[in-house]
C-alpha cells in the first residue's frame, strides 16, 4: 500500500510554499509523526510530518522546488526498515545486467536540465543510492542517485550537456570490481576531485539561520551531501564557543583583480519573506500615486505626561507605557476627521472604513512584518500597548499567523528606533496612508520670541494621491500633532 505525502494547509491566502530541507532520503525507515521535510513559505516555516509509518518511496518535490497546498510531496511504503527505493529493486535483481541512469523527475513544467557536476568517472564502483551527477534546472539542483551498485560503465551526457526529462545518462556495468578500462568511449568528465571547489547548495533553512546570526558558512562543517550545511549544523556552530579571530591579512602589494574579489563574496538566495516583501513595495510604487508629506511635532507635553503616569501605569497593567499609545490615539482622532486616509481604492470603488485597524511595522530578524492591531479606535492606552508588545513578542519569534497580519486600514512606521532622522516611508497596499514615526533630537525652537531647546520629531504621512488630496494629508499631520502637542485634546475629543 502506498501512502502520499501532500503539503499541509499553509495558512490563510498562503498558497505556495518552498521546499526547505528534506530530513530523510529514499530508502529509510520512518515512523509516525516523524518530520519528513521543512517547507518555507513568504511568512513562516512549516514541517511536514509523517502521516504513517514506513520506508519514504519516492521524493516528488526536490529541495528549493515550489510546491502549492496539497501538491504530492512523496510517497510512503510499506515497512519497518530501511529499504531500497522501490524503483531500484528491479535492478538490484539483476545484479549483472546493464542498468540505465535516466534524468529524474524534474518538477512540474520543467522539461530540461543541464549536467552540472559529474562525482564518479568511468570505471569507479558505485553503490546503490551513491550520487552520481547533479543536474541544474532553471529552478532547482538535482541529484542523481544510482539505481543499482556497480561499475559505472558508460557516461552518455557530459558535464554541460542539456538533457531532456527522462533522458539517459550513463549505464551502470553489473560487475562490482572496478574496471581498469573504459568499455565505451565517451566525453571524459572532469575528475571527482576537480569538484572539490564547486559551490554547494546549503539548506535554504541554514542559509537563512547563518544570514540571521551573522555566521560565515566557512566556520560549519556540513552534515548533508557532499557536504551540504544544514540547519542542524548551523544551530551546532550558533550554541559553540566562538573561536578567536583570525589574524588580519597582509595589505595586498597590488589591486585585487575582480576574479579575487568575487571569490571573497558571499552569494545567498532571498528568502521567500523577502522576496514578498519586495515585490509588495515595489508593487505600490508601481501602482499607488505616493506621494509624502513631512512636518514636525514637539514631544514636550507627551514625555512629561509619560514620566509623570509610567510607573503607577505599568504597576495597574503590567505593561510599559510607550509612545506608541499615544501615536495610535492620535492617528485614530485624524483618521475621523480626514477619512479618506482610512480608506482603500478597489477598482472604481472607494472603499471607506468606519473602524480602524492599526498595522504597526515590526523589525524581525527574518525582514519586516506588519501586525494588525484590530478596532485599535475601541481601546485604550492599556489595551493599545498590551496588544503592541504581545504582537512585537510574536513577530520576532516568528510565531505570528497569516491573519494577524492581515486587514490592516493604516499603518504606523517607527524608524525611530533605529536612530532615523527623517525618511519617506511607502504604502502597505491596499492601505492609502502610513505614518513615519522618527528618532526625538534637542532643537532649538523659537517659542513666543525666545530660542528654547525643545525635544522634536519630525512627522512623515505617505499617502496615494488617487483618493487623498495634499489639504487632506496635510490637515491629517497638523491633527496629530496637535493632539500630541497638547494630549488633553484626546480626553477632549478636539
Amino acid at each position: 500500500m502506498t501512502i502520499e505525502v501532500r503539503v499541509p494547509t499553509l495558512g490563510e491566502s498562503v498558497t505556495e510554499a518552498t521546499v526547505a530541507t528534506w530530513f530523510k532520503k529514499p530508502g529509510e525507515a520512518v515512523a509516525v509523526d516523524e518530520m519528513l521535510c521543512e517547507l518555507e513559505t513568504d511568512k513562516v516555516t512549516v514541517e511536514v510530518p509523517s502521516p504513517a509509518a514506513g520506508i519514504l518511496g519516492t521524493i516528488v518535490a526536490a529541495e528549493g522546488e515550489t510546491v502549492g497546498v496539497n501538491a504530492l510531496l512523496a510517497t510512503l511504503g510499506e515497512g519497518t526498515a530501511a529499504a531500497p527505493a522501490p524503483a531500484a529493486a528491479p535492478a538490484k535483481a539483476a545484479a549483472s545486467a546493464a542498468v540505465d541512469v535516466m534524468v529524474p523527475t524534474l518538477g512540474e513544467s520543467v522539461t530540461e536540465a543541464t549536467v552540472a557536476t559529474w562525482f564518479k568517472k568511468i570505471g569507479d564502483t558505485v553503490a546503490q543510492d551513491e550520487m552520481l551527477c547533479e543536474l541544474e534546472t532553471d529552478k532547482v539542483s538535482v541529484e542523481v542517485p544510482s539505481p543499482a551498485a556497480g561499475v559505472l560503465s558508460e557516461i552518455i551526457a557530459a558535464e554541460g550537456t542539456t538533457v531532456q526529462a527522462n533522458g539517459k545518462l550513463a549505464v551502470i556495468g553489473g560487475a562490482v570490481a572496478a574496471s581498469t578500462a573504459a568499455p565505451v568511449a565517451a566525453p571524459a568528465p572532469a575528475p571527482a576531485a576537480a569538484s572539490a571547489g564547486k559551490d554547494i547548495a546549503h539548506a535554504p533553512s541554514a542559509q537563512k539561520m547563518m544570514a540571521e546570526k551573522g555566521i560565515d558558512a566557512a566556520q560549519i562543517t556540513g552534515t548533508g551531501r557532499d557536504g551540504r550545511i544544514m540547519k542542524e549544523d548551523v544551530m551546532k556552530a550558533a550554541s559553540a564557543p566562538q573561536a578567536a579571530a583570525p589574524a588580519p591579512m597582509a595589505s595586498a602589494p597590488r589591486a585585487p583583480s575582480p576574479a579575487e574579489d568575487a571569490a571573497r563574496e558571499e552569494r545567498v538566495k532571498m528568502t521567500r519573506l523577502r522576496q514578498t516583501i519586495a515585490r509588495r513595495l515595489k508593487d505600490a510604487q508601481n501602482t499607488a500615486a505616493m506621494l509624502t508629506t513631512y512636518n514636525e511635532v514637539d514631544m514636550t507635553e507627551v514625555m512629561a505626561l509619560r514620566n509623570a503616569y509610567k510607573d503607577d501605569f505599568e504597576k495597574k497593567h503590567g505593561v510599559r507605557l510607550g509612545f506608541m499609545s499615544f501615536f495610535t490615539k492620535a492617528c485614530v482622532h485624524a483618521l475621523r476627521e480626514v477619512p479618506e486616509v482610512n480608506a482603500e481604492i478597489d477598482g472604481n470603488d472607494i472603499v471607506y472604513k468606519n473602524f480602524v485597524h492599526m498595522g504597526v511595522a515590526a523589525g524581525t530578524p527574518t525582514g519586516l512584518v506588519v501586525p494588525v492591531i484590530r478596532d485599535a479606535h475601541a481601546m485604550s492606552f492599556a489595551e493599545i500597548e498590551k496588544a503592541i508588545a504581545e504582537k512585537g513578542r510574536r513577530a520576532r519569534d516568528g510565531k505570528l499567523s497569516m491573519a494577524e497580519m492581515q486587514g490592516g486600514t493604516f499603518t504606523i512606521s517607527n524608524g525611530g528606533v533605529y536612530g532615523s532622522l527623517m525618511s519617506s516611508p511607502i504604502l502597505n497596499p491596499p492601505q492609502s496612508g502610513i505614518l513615519g514615526m522618527h528618532k526625538i533630537q534637542d532643537r532649538p525652537m523659537a517659542i513666543n520670541g525666545q530660542v528654547v531647546i525643545r525635544p522634536m520629531m519630525y512627522l512623515a504621512l505617505s499617502y496615494d494621491h488617487r483618493i487623498v488630496d495634499g489639504k487632506g494629508a496635510v490637515t491629517f499631520l497638523v491633527r496629530v500633532k496637535e493632539a500630541l502637542e497638547d494630549p488633553r485634546r484626546l480626553l477632549m475629543d478636539l
